[in-house]
């Protein structure tokens, strides 16, 4: 059963520190503090990290750049700000990051590129956040997929690589939208299906939940919506650092 770190309980002056300092990392990390995090985290040294998903995960990456902890491959989003703090924290651990999201992608689109961009890397660890695209173009009238789609696509891939990567340590990353720019009152209560399906395959398949939609829904209360996503679904800066700064509490607690 996949943990959690439940950002709906941190109390406002704890919250407020997390935004402040997501982005990266709070500071180099002691050899005895590094040591002690490979000892305790999910993450061994030498792992290979792979982060999977959408725009989100994508964020403008460099496609032509497949090499691992680069910059330009990894994009401007919460994968680069994760993985960069993890280099951070652990310098000398042999740690190798990729982003392999893809801008518009939904879970069908993740399967149809699954060999090349998941199974053959062999991950360590393996992120998945994905299921806003299945919507939207749902809602656009681009894509007649339903939730029973989404969560039939998300079981047979989940299925896929439990049988082919079984040593893999799956997180699986909630979908989230805030309600500003293109994201209306007509998505919901649809989208929560989304979510639910989402926490559903994690129960059964993952290793970690990062609970991204809760973790949004308290940072509203602290600043305004367009604030942490301007559209409503890609993070802003901000955002994509409380991302980061979740994934890492999450990942860390397992």
């Amino acid at each position: 059963m996949a943990t959690s770190y439940n950002a709906a309980q941190q109390p406002r002056r704890a919250f407020l520190q997390t935004a402040a300092i997501g982005a990266v990392a709070a500071g180099a990390a002691t050899h005895a503090s590094a040591a002690a995090a490979a000892k305790t985290s999910m993450i061994p040294d030498g792992a290979t990290i792979l982060f999977q998903g959408d725009s989100i995960t994508d964020a403008g990456r460099n496609k032509d750049a497949p090499a691992a902890n680069d910059h330009e491959a990894l994009g401007n989003g919460y994968a680069f700000l994760t993985a960069a703090s993890l280099l951070v924290d652990r310098p000398d651990a042999g740690l190798k990051c990729y982003n392999r999201g893809i801008s518009g992608n939904k879970v069908h689109q993740l399967a149809e590129r699954w060999q090349q961009d998941c199974l053959d890397l062999k991950p360590d660890v393996l992120s998945i956040l994905i299921g806003v695209n299945d919507i939207w173009h749902w809602l656009n009238g681009n894509y007649d997929g339903t939730i029973d789609t989404y969560r039939d696509d998300y079981r047979q891939l989940l299925e896929r690589t439990k049988s082919e990567l079984p040593s893999t340590r799956i997180v699986i990353c909630e979908p989230f939208v805030l309600k500003t720019g293109a994201v209306g009152d007509k998505w919901f209560p649809k989208f929560d299906e989304f979510r639910t399906a989402a926490k559903e395959l994690a129960d059964e398949f993952a290793d970690v939940w990062v609970p991204f939609q809760s973790m949004f829904d308290k940072a509203i209360t602290i600043a305004a919506p367009s604030h942490w996503a301007g559209d409503g679904v890609h993070p802003s800066a901000a955002g994509a650092a409380l991302m980061a700064h979740a994934w890492r509490r999450a990942v860390d607690a397992a």
